[in-house]
């Protein structure tokens, strides 16, 4: 399987090419530039690699053992690692392996829907009890057996003070979060 067969991947290792920032398959944009010699090394590696065409198992395999025990190696909790801007590109370059190959969809709605239950609300009775969804059909939604009318989305979110926004592929959100660098 070539390259042009892996088109999430191919673009990924593009913009690492020519770029200093990084764009996730979520949109979210991570600056290169605070990364230090020995961690553009490292992010040499993970690329190179991935121009082998690993496996998927193979991939996930290599970069969790060559990222973990690099940033160990330096001092920092198994926890703190997997907050390290190298970390959230091999991360998002394994998903984006995974979509190519077939294991994994696209990330949706029902994705950012599932974050936003799991870091706001203690469960999701609570969420459906905020935003007036039933339990029986946001189990369905996020099962992916169903779908949320648009209206009803809207009309939710906004009980809870966000909204639904359309946003173009080429959208340049805001730069992602602060990340630990080490």
């Amino acid at each position: 399987m070539s390259n042009s067969s892996r088109p999430l991947v191919a673009e990924a290792l593009e913009t690492l090419r020519a770029s200093k920032t990084y764009v996730d398959l979520l949109g979210h944009r991570f600056s290169l530039s605070a990364l230090d010699n020995e961690e553009r090394q490292l992010l040499s590696r993970l690329k190179r690699y991935l121009r082998q065409e690993p496996t998927w198992e193979d991939f996930e395999n290599y970069w969790l053992g060559l990222i973990g025990s690099f940033y160990v190696q330096r001092g920092l909790t198994r926890r703190a690692v997997t907050e390290t801007l190298l970390w959230r590109v091999a991360e998002d370059l394994g998903g984006r392996l995974s979509i190519d190959l077939g294991l994994a969809r696209m990330p949706d709605y029902r994705d950012e829907l599932k974050h936003l239950i799991r870091t706001r609300f203690k469960s999701q009775r609570e969420f459906c009890r905020a935003t007036g969804i039933s339990e029986d059909m946001l189990s369905h939604v996020l099962a992916g057996r169903k779908h949320l009318a648009v209206d009803t989305l809207e009309a939710a979110l906004s009980k809870i003070g966000h909204r639904l926004r359309i946003a173009p592929v080429s959208a340049e959100p805001e730069e992602a979060g602060s990340l630990v660098t080490a």
